[in-house]
């Protein structure tokens, strides 16, 4: 049987047991509907519009922005917006800054037409502390955001390894906060004192799960605001476009995506063949360990992972890459002395190359991937070991999306 997975901007055909198991989402084929955006954008807002601030993702997460950020500007200039009262922030949390040719790519035409901010999060110069919450985390987020009478958050929801779900809320903070204020939020996924990452945090869990109870905390200092959450396919096509305004309004949305993404599935396999969905769930390796991540949840104790991510933008983080130097107890005390980007991602890689084999087909050097203990496969490995696997085999088209 052959099977054809993305890889990077590519595809590749591999042979696998007849056998094998397909892992997959069935989702209506549909796409959202303009008229029916305007109709709820324009219930939603009361008054004209003098000015608006719409916050959304950098390149590692798409949502069609090409399409549909016209959509959104034409129905609130419908409400009386000026174009020269719209401002775009790009969330990008700790992550890098893009080139202004990644961005006219991702968001088209109305990145030359309008006002785009990057975000920086060691500028300090920007931010405003809104306070402490109970857990700790110092609220600082750039507080131009207060400026506008409409604030809009604007990208896909997705499930996230330790937050619970990705989108919605998260647009704010840790999109548009300080990076000190991000690690405080991000170091709640470890239990120092047990020297473990904290059981509450994992996908699509929220109830008691430490940075999901944080974010909420922090989400009721932030603007109202309305959420566009757009609900994506395999193969990251937005289907559904749905509106939030309230924290309520968005657990919803989650709901309907686990509905379609998480797989309640009591069988664990001896062999799981995944692929990263392709770029940009693959663009580089701390994006990649989210589909490792959900991937791995398929795969029995001592089993073996084959994953296609290419990485093209290499780890990611050099500091994340720098703890594998260490042992495990020396990560949670160097993490537990001084929180460094990605940590709480280290330790999870760390949890999993510990209980099943990963093999990597990755444009990673073998040295990197040693130092991650993975074993990287060049593409005629790949095919000559999965066309021979035995036991339970399954394959997963889109990682990136799918959890156990």
């Amino acid at each position: 049987m052959k099977y054809n997975l993305k890889y990077g901007k590519q595809s590749i055909d591999l042979h696998v047991p007849e056998n094998i198991q397909p892992i997959r989402v069935n989702l209506p084929a549909v796409e959202p509907d303009k008229g029916a955006l305007h109709k709820d954008l324009s219930a939603s807002i009361k008054t004209d519009i003098k000015s608006a601030g719409i916050v959304i993702s950098d390149k590692t997460r798409l949502c069609g922005y090409d399409k549909y950020l016209p959509w959104l500007i034409e129905a609130l200039q419908s409400k009386g917006l000026d174009e020269h009262s719209a401002k775009f922030y790009i969330a990008y949390g700790t992550h890098p800054r893009q080139t202004d040719l990644e961005s006219l790519k991702i968001y088209g035409d109305i990145y030359n037409k309008y006002k785009f901010i990057h975000h920086d999060c060691d500028d300090n110069d920007i931010m405003i502390n809104l306070g402490l919450t109970k857990r700790g985390t110092e609220v600082k987020i750039r507080k131009d955001i207060f400026d506008h009478d409409l604030l809009i958050l604007f990208g896909s929801v997705s499930h996230h390894y330790f937050a619970g779900y990705g989108g919605g809320r998260k647009l704010l903070f840790p999109g548009l906060a300080a990076r000190e204020a991000i690690y405080s939020n991000h170091k709640l996924f470890i239990d120092f004192d047990n020297m473990k990452l904290h059981p509450g945090c994992s996908s699509g869990i929220l109830r008691d799960n430490p940075v999901a109870e944080d974010l909420y905390e922090i989400d009721r200092l932030m603007p109202e605001k309305i959420i566009i959450s757009g609900i994506p396919d395999a193969s990251g096509k937005i289907i559904s476009l749905m509106l939030n305004s309230t924290y309520e309004d968005f657990l919803s949305t989650c709901t309907i995506y686990d509905n379609y993404f998480r797989k309640n599935s009591m069988t664990k396999y001896d062999n799981v063949i995944a692929s990263s969905g392709g770029y940009p769930k693959d663009i580089n390796f701390i994006q990649t360990h989210k589909s490792l991540h959900n991937a791995a949840s398929f795969v029995r104790d001592g089993g073996n992972l084959y994953l296609l991510g290419e990485c093209i933008d290499g780890v990611g983080n050099d500091e994340f890459l720098n703890l594998f130097t260490l042992n495990k107890k020396d990560i949670f005390l160097q993490l537990k002395k001084k929180y460094s980007g990605n940590g709480g991602t280290a330790l999870s890689l760390l949890s999993k190359t510990e209980r099943i084999n990963v093999y990597m087909m990755t444009s990673l050097d073998e040295l990197t991937c040693n130092t991650l203990n993975i074993k990287k496969l060049n593409s005629e490995e790949l095919c000559s070991e999965t066309v021979k696997l035995k036991g339970r085999t399954a394959v997963i088209e889109n990682a990136s999306i799918v959890y156990c």
